[in-house]
């Protein structure tokens, strides 16, 4: 069986584009609020800092 090219199956360079800006800005907003969100963002009061808090110590990240 031989693979060919098809053009039309291709993904669109812009489509792309998107797709990886969107995933580089959720990891970003998810590092954050691992890291250093202490209720601001997630509403949460300290119960995400609370929760993460190990992780964040494994990431090299300061906390208190």
């Amino acid at each position: 069986m031989a693979l060919a090219y098809s053009p039309e199956a291709s993904v669109d360079s812009t489509k792309l584009a998107v797709i990886a800006f969107a995933v580089v800005l959720l990891s970003m907003l998810a590092l954050y609020i691992v890291g250093f969100d202490q209720g601001a963002v997630s509403r949460t009061g300290m119960f995400m800092h609370e929760l993460m808090h190990d992780g964040r110590h494994l990431m090299g990240l300061p906390c208190h």
